[in-house]
């Protein structure tokens, strides 16, 4: 069965394929794709569930219980949405779709929007700022770095990162205007 969405990401595709090239090219280099492939890991989920178990532990407030529950709780929901849209809206990985974009690490699952990785980035940043401010300047270049290695590591169209990085927002400022 074809999905309703082919004719749209096929001109996405196509569109983009040009900016996936540019930004691929960087990985030709090999420790610039094992850089890259090291900050895509660790956006896997290492670094945020640490950060979760760091502010749960190290501020052991009320405060502090309650900015690692808001990530918990946000996270899971993200999870949710990104999942769903990817076997909803089923957009195959440049490096799957276009032979000449080098895929830099294995993917976490087939589908390639939206970022999860960059939807859970933008989100946990936002949060954590929203409670410790001093952490953006570490956070902000980081959740910056894994957008950029989806892109160079063939594993994401831009799209699906600024799709992921909107939604990313958009649950962190949804989810801080609840609390506050």
């Amino acid at each position: 069965m074809r999905n309703r969405n082919d004719s749209v990401f096929k001109y996405l595709d196509e569109l983009e394929l040009s900016l996936c090239l540019y930004f691929n090219r960087i990985s030709q280099w090999q420790r610039i794709e094992r850089f890259f492939a090291i900050i895509s890991r660790l956006g896997d989920g290492v670094i945020w569930y640490s950060l979760i178990t760091f502010i749960a532990v190290l501020d052991f407030t009320a405060s502090g219980l309650k900015a690692a529950s808001h990530m918990v709780v946000v996270g899971v929901i993200g999870v949710c949405i990104y999942k769903y849209l990817k076997t909803r809206m089923v957009r195959q990985r440049p490096s799957t779709t276009w032979a000449q974009i080098h895929r830099g690490t294995a993917a976490l699952d087939l589908y390639s929007f939206p970022s999860g990785h960059t939807l859970h980035a933008v989100s946990f940043t936002l949060i954590a700022a929203y409670y410790y401010p001093g952490l953006a300047w570490a956070l902000f270049p980081f959740t910056s770095l894994i957008a950029l290695s989806r892109v160079v590591l063939g594993l994401h169209y831009p799209t699906d990162v600024i799709v992921g990085a909107i939604i990313g927002g958009s649950l962190a400022i949804a989810s801080i205007n609840v609390i506050s």
